[in-house]
């Protein structure tokens, strides 16, 4: 699987175009439509303006406006800056929720990827990303998402963790982005196994041994951590300590990154603020 298109979420932050940045950098090697979306509606207030009083329609109108202004100094400013990368731009200014509009925008261009600034406008402190960021990805469906940290530069990537407890997520068709994205930057994968219990249940033994056969032709090894009091606290000490460069896990509903999301201590850890993170959408 190749991934080849592409669809950027922006604000017209510069977190948001630091994502995008970030993107034609790691996919310089390939090539790539980049699709740039902003979604606007009577709430978004663009370019920190105050709420304003108009009428209903006057003031979308306004938005739409705005949001393709927006879009078309993106558009300009990123063939600027990556001139020499064999990428191709286009622009989307669509009205509505930002993640029912992603939602159809994956389905209606085929897109292969989600890429998303942690951090937009409002700064504010949402535990683990911006809301927006976590809504997109709860609610994908089959399109992995890609969360860029705010301001993080772009690093050559060598080392990518795959974090699991072997409980689903372990198939070739879920793996797919990953395996692609580890192939086209010719990094090592570190699978980092959150053993919660003892021994394997029949089912994680059975991922496992998918999983094993779903790595094939990639380099990587398999690294079990049986002790931890927090998931999110032993995972920010494991990406530290190996020198990650990009991590990612598998979501589902109810899952262990779910569950994970709810500890009080995972507001305070770097590695949610400093390294990429890859959002897999289960496909069992």
């Amino acid at each position: 699987m190749q991934i080849n298109k592409i669809l950027v979420t922006t604000d017209f932050s510069n977190e948001a175009y630091n994502a995008l940045f970030y993107a034609t950098q790691l996919f310089a090697k390939q090539e790539c439509e980049f699709y740039i979306l902003n979604v606007y509606d009577r709430y978004t207030p663009i370019q920190n303006k105050a709420e304003y009083e108009m009428e209903h329609m006057a003031k979308i109108e306004k938005l739409k406006e705005e949001s393709v202004e927006g879009l078309t100094k993106t558009y300009h400013k990123i063939n600027l800056d990556v001139s020499n990368v064999p990428h191709k731009f286009k622009t989307l200014s669509k009205r509505g929720k930002l993640s029912q509009v992603v939602r159809r925008t994956i389905d209606l261009l085929d897109i292969g990827l989600v890429i998303m600034g942690n951090k937009g406008k409002t700064g504010a402190k949402e535990i683990f990303m911006g809301s927006n960021t976590l809504k997109v990805a709860s609610t994908l469906g089959h399109c992995p998402l890609l969360a860029i940290p705010k301001e993080v530069a772009y690093i050559p990537i060598k080392e990518i963790a795959f974090i699991t407890d072997f409980k689903k997520g372990c198939n070739l068709k879920t793996l797919a982005p990953l395996l692609s994205i580890t192939k086209l930057l010719n990094a090592y994968l570190k699978v980092f196994h959150l053993k919660e219990e003892e021994f394997l249940n029949t089912v994680q033994e059975s991922n496992r041994k998918l999983l094993e056969m779903s790595l094939k032709g990639v380099e990587h090894d398999f690294e079990p951590i049986h002790e931890f009091s927090s998931k999110a606290k032993v995972i920010d000490s494991f990406i530290k300590n190996r020198g990650i460069h990009l991590f990612s896990t598998v979501y589902t509903k109810k899952g262990f990154l779910e569950r994970m999301l709810h500890e009080p201590v995972i507001k305070d850890l770097s590695m949610y603020t400093s390294i990429p993170f890859l959002v897999l959408p289960n496909r069992d």
